[in-house]
């Protein structure tokens, strides 16, 4: 990787932890769709659940007041489910089309939210949280991205923003962590190839990303933040999308 690409890539997990320290999630919206465009749909989405981990894990500390423990066990539990067989389709299935579903799956993912916040349907029970965790796992384990399930979840049942962020970190961390290490176990070749001073600036810039997020959450509304990530992500995923096709054509 050159240094420039790297800069690239830098640029995309910076942004994509201040929407996260804002928004509650968008990490993987915003940064899935471009790795996959700069490193591949492989290495891409493996360094997206790596990075994932890292920033969730971080922001913990901070919200660990208002983590609703009830809700993340009921979407844990499903979400490790769908982990498995999602590994298994990212691992075996050929670069372009894994780009393809990728770039798809976020598209797919950001239309759905998009409309329900428009719904006044309202969900109740525990089998809406199962197959929130069960969606957010398998799409989380093939393409890096585990928000969406859960977000519409929350749109549809009404959940209160301040404990769905909240309860999303520790969420985030267990999945991202069983992912990657079916992923790792299935075929550890599929790991990013980065030099030691490259991770250890991803997680500075992972670091710098929060604290910067924390400083503007308090001026930045909740629903404007997640409107610029769903901008940015729709462009992100629409072009990894085309690369894919591109590739399948040629």
């Amino acid at each position: 990787m050159t240094l420039g690409i790297f800069l690239v890539v830098l640029g995309a997990i910076f942004a994509g932890a201040v929407a996260q320290r804002i928004a509650g999630l968008g990490f993987a919206l915003l940064i899935a769709p471009f790795l996959v465009l700069i490193l591949g749909p492989h290495e891409g989405v493996l360094l997206v659940n790596i990075c994932g981990v890292v920033s969730s894990a971080i922001i913990v500390g901070r919200v660990w007041r208002d983590i609703d423990w009830s809700m993340f066990r009921w979407l844990t539990l499903p979400s490790l489910l769908g982990s498995v067989p999602g590994s298994l389709i990212a691992v075996a299935a050929p670069a372009a089309p894994l780009a393809v579903t990728v770039g798809a799956v976020v598209l797919a993912a950001l239309s759905i939210s998009l409309v329900l916040q428009r719904s006044d349907v309202v969900v109740r029970g525990n089998a809406p949280k199962v197959l929130a965790g069960f969606g957010a796992g398998l799409t989380n384990s093939m393409a890096g991205v585990g928000g969406p399930a859960v977000s519409a979840y929350a749109v549809l049942a009404r959940w209160p923003q301040r404990p769905f962020a909240a309860t999303l970190q520790p969420f985030f961390v267990v999945i991202g962590l069983v992912t990657l290490a079916i992923k790792l176990l299935l075929d550890p070749a599929q790991a990013p190839v980065l030099d030691p001073w490259m991770w250890g600036a991803i997680g500075g810039v992972i670091l710098a990303g929060i604290f910067t997020g924390e400083k503007l959450g308090r001026f930045v509304r909740d629903d404007t933040a997640r409107l610029a990530v769903v901008v940015i992500a729709f462009v992100g995923a629409g072009l990894a999308t085309a690369r894919g096709i591109a590739d399948l054509l040629g």
